[in-house]
């Protein structure tokens, strides 16, 4: 098992390199996870690790063993000084072991549906964190996936994986445009409900019982004409205090909880 002790060792400057961007993330089909439960996750919902890299200051070998054991993980292990590792890492408290990975490809066809889907889309989401946050409300809601149409920010980004808490791997994400999601929800039949800050149309007075697909938009900018032209109805959230609007993830969450809450009477 060989030892990295050089912050300046080419791997570690490759690491650094994913982190930071996106360019790097696309060209080589590869990102970094960090922490056991994010790792576990990836392992889980079939990632593939390229190689791991621990410190033991933060993990035991058993404790990465028994990871490499549960998941007959195939790949290269490193060992991190400490001083590489705080450097690498977002922080010490990501357990001491970081996974470079190979990404996944995210098309609408690949997305599997149930009978009376519901589907989360975000629109040219800006923020890395609110993604994060939108992808453990659509897995804690039981939503069929989450649709990002002209992103912004890339799923493989390492604050959108942190945010997630993991829910990253577990859940169904497509990447689309326009036309592809017209194209789509015009294919499988779904209502597309457009989320905007004034409507006539309250949420919870429509009908999510049927297949559904709700959008949100950017915070600063909303929903585009295109996608507010696409959709069935557009729906607002009432806000009762000084502020014109909800975090984007906070309104996504209201609105495919009340989905679910429909579904369930």
């Amino acid at each position: 098992m060989q030892e990295i002790t050089s912050t300046n060792n080419a791997k570690v400057r490759y690491l650094l390199q994913l982190k930071k961007k996106s360019s790097v993330r696309k060209e080589f089909g590869e990102f970094v996870i960090e922490g056991k439960r994010e790792i576990v996750a990836a392992l889980k919902n079939g990632y593939r690790l390229k190689s791991l890299y621990f410190c033991p200051d933060f993990i035991s070998e058993k404790d990465l063993l028994d990871i490499s054991n549960q998941f007959n993980v195939q790949t290269i292990f490193y060992r991190f000084a400490p001083h590489v590792y705080r450097k690498v890492a977002y922080r010490d408290s990501t357990e001491g072991i970081i996974a470079l990975a190979e990404t996944k490809t995210h098309e609408l066809e690949k997305l599997k549906l149930k009978e009376n889907p519901m589907i989360l889309v975000a629109e040219s989401i800006e923020k890395p964190g609110n993604v994060g946050a939108m992808l453990r409300s659509v897995d804690g809601s039981g939503a069929d996936a989450l649709i990002l149409v002209n992103p912004v920010v890339d799923i493989y980004n390492p604050n959108l994986i942190r945010a997630s808490i993991g829910t990253v791997f577990s859940t169904q994400t497509a990447v689309t445009d326009m036309e592809g999601l017209k194209n789509f929800i015009n294919q499988h039949g779904i209502n597309l409900y457009a989320a905007t800050l004034q409507n006539n149309n309250l949420y919870h007075k429509e009908n999510f019982k049927d297949a559904v697909a709700i959008a949100v938009g950017a915070e600063d900018k909303g929903l585009t004409d295109e996608m507010r032209n696409l959709a069935k109805k557009q729906v607002y959230i009432p806000m009762n205090g000084q502020t014109d609007s909800l975090n984007v993830s906070v309104s996504a969450a209201i609105l495919l909880y009340e989905a679910v809450r429909q579904r369930s009477v």
